[in-house]
C-alpha cells in the first residue's frame, strides 16, 4: 500500500493515528479493474487502519501485517485460482522483490527503490500515490483486451475451447 497507493509518507497525529494522501485517479483505476473482473489484493507488511479503510472503500481484499509477502500471495492466488504466471505485482521497496520474482508481470512505480526498478519488467511513468495505479490499470486493461482477442481468434481457427486460469493483480 505505502509507496504504491501513496507517496510513501504519512502524517502522524498527536494520538499516533496516521493519515495519507491517495490519488482519486488511482481509486478509479482500481474500480476499472474490478469492473473488468480482475481480482485485486492490497498486500502490506504494516497493519494500519488507513489501509483497511481504503481497501473497504475500493472494495478490494486486503492482507496486512504480513511478514512473508510471497507465502501470503501464493495462498491468495491459489484461493482465487490464479497462477503466479498470470498475476501482476506492483512494488516499490525491497520487501516486494520476492513476489516480483515469481509473478508473470513485475511492475515497479517510478519512484521505487532502484533495486526494485531494476527487477521490474515494467516501470510506471508515474510515482506511487500520483497516478501509478491508474496507469497500471490502463496497462492491464489493454493487455487483457489484446490477449482476449488473440485467444478468441486462435480458438476459432485451431483448437477447442480450454479452461483458462484467471488473471489477477496485487497492488
Amino acid at each position: 500500500f505505502d509507496g504504491v497507493h501513496t507517496d510513501d509518507r504519512a502524517v502522524v497525529a498527536d494520538d499516533g493515528s496516521e493519515s495519507v494522501i491517495v490519488s482519486r485517479a488511482d481509486g478509479h483505476g482500481i474500480k476499472l479493474l474490478r469492473h473488468a473482473g480482475v481480482p485485486v489484493l492490497i498486500l502490506s507488511t504494516e497493519t494500519n487502519g488507513v489501509v483497511s479503510r481504503r481497501a473497504e472503500k475500493l472494495r478490494v481484499e486486503c492482507l496486512q501485517g504480513i511478514d512473508d509477502k510471497w507465502t501470503a500471495l501464493q495462498h491468495w492466488l491459489r484461493d482465487h485460482d490464479i497462477g503466479a504466471a498470470e498475476a501482476a505485482y506492483v512494488g516499490n521497496d525491497v520487501n516486494d522483490l520476492e513476489c516480483m520474482a515469481h509473478v508473470g508481470l513485475a511492475i515497479a512505480v517510478a519512484d521505487a527503490d532502484p533495486i526494485v526498478r531494476a527487477a521490474a519488467a515494467h516501470v510506471t511513468s508515474r510515482r506511487g500515490g500520483r497516478g501509478a495505479v491508474r496507469e497500471i490499470a490502463d496497462l492491464l486493461a489493454a493487455h487483457r483486451t489484446t490477449v482476449g482477442d488473440h485467444d478468441a481468434a486462435d480458438r476459432d481457427h485451431t483448437e477447442p475451447p480450454r479452461r483458462r486460469r484467471r488473471q489477477g493483480a496485487s497492488l
